[in-house]
């Protein structure tokens, strides 16, 4: 739009002058307009910048004009508008606008419609066994999973390949979601500071910490803080983590639950409730969520400190490979209990408002951490 620029005084020149005469009085304003002609035409932007719209709509001694006039109207419309108005990102994708939450089946859905053709070429479905454990395992171990469940088993695995890429807007909800949930802040924060460390994370920045589990662990926070059923024990656990004594970088933790997730599905200890609901998503789901509710009631109970990270985690394996239904029935008992509010995770131990050293201060250590012969008989390298 080619608007012709208008030249006039001050801002106080024309307060002084044409504003005055134009609040003197009813009858000054409304008969003649020559107050609005003066700068009819003018860009509403410069009219924003000089405050001549808030000289027409602000009362003035108490005056009040018996009749409003459509000029005057007009001109304080188009000044709302003004002020009120959002960039245009021109993102290109309408639904996702900043602020807004992210449900698991919404971020789901994402992956499920965008080429990872690149990561599933990285990705190994089963552990690879020669010999007598070969032999063993197919005669002792887990039945296979149905034909018609593997291509959602590879989906699992490919996203473990996916790394946090802060230029999707989807990994941005996804994380801002996360801090929302967890924190019950209102607003958004940045993708990368100091408050990731409040979460949980190792680092200002959430990317660094998903080595072996990628942007699946991710989707497994959001699984639980989105899920109305896991809601309060992932708020819970979390508050566990700011123990002043017991405290854990909860993020990290995570991390490390969810690469169990993924060894276990890839070992086949998941195929039989797998083929048994005909899902594969919903019960590595389900698993993650009993492990870390594991691992929490131990960690309370026990009196875990920080030092036992690495070898809790490695008992918390083994267990969760060997009796994954028996987690998860621990995990629908106490989600049933919860619901009739007859079961807490912290009881009435008080874990909220630490004052103590922040786990960033301590060494954390996971699974990927502990010595690698141990992992290799786990078989996490």
């Amino acid at each position: 739009m080619n608007e012709k620029p208008c030249s006039f005084g001050t801002e106080s020149e024309f307060r002084d002058g044409q504003v005055e005469s134009v609040s003197a009085g009813h009858s000054s304003l409304y008969p003649d307009n020559g107050a609005l002609m003066a700068f009819r035409g003018i860009p509403i932007s410069e009219l924003k910048n000089h405050g001549f719209l808030q000289a027409l709509t602000t009362e003035t001694n108490g005056w009040q004009p018996g009749v409003v006039n459509p000029e005057v109207l007009r001109a304080q419309e188009e000044w709302e508008v003004v002020d009120t108005i959002h960039p245009d990102t021109e993102s290109g994708v309408g639904s996702q606008q900043p602020g807004q939450l992210v449900s698991f089946s919404e971020a789901l859905q994402h992956f499920q419609t965008v080429d990872l053709s690149s990561f599933k070429k990285r990705i190994q479905p089963t552990v690879r066994r020669t010999g007598l454990a070969a032999l063993r395992h197919c005669l002792f171990g887990p039945p296979k999973l149905h034909q018609g469940l593997r291509e959602e088993r590879d989906l699992v695995l490919t996203i473990a390949q996916c790394g946090l890429d802060s230029q999707d807007p989807m990994h941005g909800r996804v994380l801002q979601t996360i801090y929302k949930k967890l924190t019950g802040s209102k607003f958004d924060c940045a993708l990368h500071g100091d408050h990731w460390e409040d979460l949980g994370f190792q680092g200002a920045n959430p990317a660094t910490d998903l080595r072996g589990a990628g942007f699946l662990a991710l989707l497994h926070l959001l699984y639980l803080v989105m899920d109305s059923k896991t809601l309060l024990m992932a708020q819970e656990i979390f508050r566990l983590s700011h123990h002043h004594i017991q405290q854990f970088p909860f993020c990290v933790m995570s991390v490390n639950i969810t690469r169990i997730a993924i060894q276990a599905l890839r070992e086949e200890c998941l195929s039989r409730e797998c083929n048994r609901r005909q899902k594969v998503i919903p019960v590595v789901n389900s698993f993650y969520a009993a492990t870390f509710l594991h691992l929490a009631q131990e960690w309370r109970t026990r009196q875990r400190t920080i030092s036992d990270s690495g070898f809790v985690l490695k008992d918390l394996e083994v267990l969760a490979k060997k009796s994954p239904k028996r987690l998860l029935k621990t995990l629908d008992a106490y989600l049933a209990r919860v619901s009739k509010g007859q079961a807490s995770l912290l009881g009435a131990q008080k874990c909220s408002g630490s004052q103590g050293p922040h786990s960033k201060d301590l060494t954390f250590t996971g699974v990927c951490e502990l010595q690698s012969n141990s992992l290799e008989s786990a078989g996490l390298v």
